[in-house]
């Protein structure tokens, strides 16, 4: 008989503590890290030679606003000199270092394919905050000074690229005053939270 006093405690408290069933929104919380070369283009690449950065990026989306995650992201790219630069100038050393801050928006399409692998493409669009720093190193034979350059621009990105949910092949183009560039990334998505 106390058995059945005890199932009929533990069903009531159960019931009465019981987290309400709830019809709120879904939501997820990501966090990515990329790595990869970036090429720069115009007056950039005058002087500069093909480079390479990392990043780590959080998303964040709910029912409210998918197929679009809001994201911001940091990272660091550097850019050595290029040879032809070192030749044809003073230079015996010259090299871009970039700090960037990225927020903005990526829009996910309808998969291409979904029976194997979830494989979507999608666009993005951010603005951009980067600080550089650039060496001015010159040949010994010049009697120039060499210095450290510091300065901050604003940028916008766009970039276009494929998910695969954990990983991501991203390519995007940044707008930057006298340093844009190609970027291309290879990114593994973790989920930090996820909520149906």
């Amino acid at each position: 008989m106390k058995i059945y006093y005890l199932i009929i405690w533990i069903s009531l408290t159960s019931l009465i503590f019981a987290q309400p069933f709830s019809t709120s929104k879904a939501e997820g919380s990501f966090l990515s890290f990329g790595v990869g070369p970036r090429m720069p283009v115009f007056d950039f690449f005058r002087n500069t030679d093909l480079g390479y950065g990392l990043n780590v990026e959080f998303s964040y989306t709910n029912t409210d606003i998918l197929p679009i995650f809001v994201y911001a992201s940091t990272g660091f790219d550097q850019f050595p000199g290029s040879q032809n630069f070192y030749q044809e100038s003073d230079y015996a050393n010259f090299h871009t270092n970039a700090l960037t801050f990225n927020f903005g928006l990526r829009h996910y399409f309808s998969p291409l394919v979904e029976n194997i692998v979830l494989f979507m493409p999608f666009v993005q669009g951010s603005v951009n905050y980067t600080y550089f720093q650039k060496l001015h190193e010159f040949k010994l034979d010049r009697n120039k000074t060499n210095f450290l350059e510091e300065n901050s621009k604003i940028g916008l990105s766009v970039g276009f690229g494929f998910s695969m949910f954990l990983m991501e092949v991203l390519g995007s183009y940044n707008f930057i005053k006298s340093n844009n560039f190609l970027l291309f990334d290879f990114k593994v998505r973790i989920p930090i939270f996820v909520n149906f």
